[in-house]
């Protein structure tokens, strides 16, 4: 059974940053990939960051130079690196597993069949 679990949001001012974990059990990180995806209220869940076992990586391009994506194969955790922080991050963000893939030419997956709960991250102007 595959659990994946949130921390770190959690409210800053533009500009600051914070860093988000997904302890994740069930579900090592060879062979598969691991992802963190937004929603913010009325709108759809966007992918922000993914890694794949071999440490592909992809972003989505607002945060590209911002958020840094990362795992510890010896903790189990997946970790988001968020720098430089802006309102429009504003969201709940989740932590997302998938079994058996790739992350190919930086392009963003979309077929995710694990999910954590989510954390809210809010940032004031």
């Amino acid at each position: 059974q595959v659990q994946l679990v949130e921390s770190g949001g959690g409210s800053v001012q533009a500009g600051g940053s914070l860093r988000l974990s997904c302890a994740a059990s069930g579900i090592t990180f060879s062979g598969n990939c691991m992802a963190w995806f937004r929603q913010a209220p009325g709108k759809e869940r966007e992918p922000v960051a993914q890694i794949d076992g071999e440490g592909n990586t992809a972003y989505l391009d607002s945060v590209k130079g911002r958020f840094t994506i990362s795992q510890d194969n010896t903790q189990n955790t997946l970790y988001l690196q968020m720098n430089s922080l802006e309102p429009e991050d504003t969201s709940m963000y989740y932590c997302a597993a998938e079994r058996w893939c790739r992350i190919l030419r930086g392009i963003l997956r979309y077929d995710y069949g694990f999910w954590g709960q989510g954390t809210q991250v809010t940032v004031s102007s």
